[in-house]
């Protein structure tokens, strides 16, 4: 090998050993710059609130009808349909849509024609066989049947003109003088509009909690207060619900027929120690979770859950107190224990 052959081949040596130490450089710079940023924590941005004492309520939503309340509590039923006693012919009404009678009222007459024709008949009859008896010309039971015969008359004649049997308003009138009924024909409607109640269909899930005497609000506006008085002791097959009844309180601006929705309270539980609802979340093992601020520093900490209303949650948790801050927006993925950039609105 000439001088000018060991020359290259040197060059070609150096320059190799040049290349591999620079891999080497840039390894371990690389290496090192990996160190550098797995020693530095991720900082996760979220907002917070604080744990407080609340008073929450379980409910029961549903949703209704207003109805007259039925017979209940040794009362008769709130609405009427009014009939006829017997067939005849209206000759005169005294009431009107809207209007308010009293137990016992007037409401129509029918034609009484052919029942004075039997009534002077049968006072007729009553006074001969008085006089017959009188000259011991009749025996007493003939004058007895036919003062019995005089009483059903009379009777008959009343039974004519047909009374309120409740007192409360006419929601409706259906027939007019000279208009022929029959039994089935119903005359009017009246409802006493002071003795109301809501109903729904309750799913039976969520009928076992329910108890006569616990307080309903109406979520009408304003709300009404109410009281549930009935739970139907089964279940429709059709749709597999319950009905219930609250009694509603008089002097109301509810009317029948109306809808409405109804929450029936089922649980109260006083002072109890609340999360916002925000802040309760899942973790990967399917616990109910809070992430507990403590500086800059968020830790998980396992709750067991209870009631919820208004944005709220019961808890109940190791350590937890009243004033505890936690984290709500960015709780949900957050690692057990991270350090946090807390942004609040």
């Amino acid at each position: 090998m000439n001088r000018r052959q060991v020359i290259g081949a040197s060059a070609v040596v150096l320059c190799g050993a040049a290349l591999l130490a620079v891999i080497k450089l840039e390894r371990r710079s690389s290496a090192s710059t990996e160190a550098e940023e797995g020693s530095t924590p991720t900082v996760v941005t979220v907002q917070t609130g604080r744990l407080q004492r609340a008073n929450l309520h379980g409910y029961v939503d549903a949703f209704g009808s207003v109805m007259p309340a039925p017979a209940e509590g040794g009362q008769p039923p709130a609405t009427s349909r009014v009939a006829p006693p017997a067939p005849g012919i209206v000759a005169r009404t005294y009431v009107t849509d809207g209007q308010h009678v009293e137990k016992g009222a007037p409401l129509f007459d029918l034609d009484a024609r052919a029942a004075q024709v039997a009534v002077h008949y049968a006072e007729e009859s009553v006074q001969r066989q008085e006089k017959l008896y009188a000259d011991n010309n009749t025996s007493l039971r003939n004058l007895r049947d036919a003062e019995a015969q005089l009483a059903t008359a009379r009777a008959q004649l009343a039974l004519l003109q047909i009374t309120a049997p409740l007192s409360g308003t006419v929601t409706r009138v259906n027939v007019r003088p000279g208009e022929a009924v029959d039994l089935p024909t119903v005359l009017a409607d009246i409802t006493d509009l002071s003795r109301l109640a809501a109903t729904a269909e309750i799913p039976s899930a969520e009928a076992d909690g329910l108890r006569p005497g616990q307080s309903v609000q109406v979520l009408t506006s304003p709300a009404v207060a109410a009281t549930l008085t009935f739970i139907s002791p089964t279940v429709d097959p059709a749709n597999d619900t319950v009905l219930v009844r609250a009694t509603l309180p008089p002097g109301g601006a509810l009317r029948p027929g109306e809808p409405v929705r109804l929450r029936i309270v089922t649980a109260e539980h006083a002072g109890c120690l609340a999360a916002p609802a925000a802040g309760v979340v899942t973790d990967t093992d399917g616990r109910s979770v809070l992430a507990v601020v403590a500086g800059d520093q968020a830790t998980q900490i396992p709750v067991k859950t209870g009631l919820r209303e208004g944005g709220l949650v019961e808890v109940e948790g190791a350590g937890l107190k009243e004033g505890d801050t936690v984290v709500t927006v960015g709780a949900y993925g957050l690692p057990e224990k991270t350090k946090i950039h807390v942004v609040n609105p």
